[in-house]
């Protein structure tokens, strides 16, 4: 997840208020994405597997991967 200006290759989303960028090609992995704001910075959760060491908290204090 990160701050950025839409390109020809994403879709953006209004959501809220709030406008999300999302590469297409990546939509179309994930299928759909749910963003929640835990207080300690983002959960993150789609239909992608992204195994045992997967990004669960990404954000002041959070960790992805190994």
């Amino acid at each position: 997840m990160a701050l950025d200006e839409p390109k020809n290759t994403d879709d953006a989303f209004d959501v809220k208020g709030h406008k999300f960028v999302v590469d297409k090609e990546f939509m179309q992995k994930a299928e759909r994405i749910k963003i929640d704001f835990t207080g300690m910075g983002f959960a993150l959760d789609s239909n992608m597997d992204l195994g045992a060491s997967g990004c669960g908290s990404c954000g002041s204090g959070g960790s992805c991967g190994d």
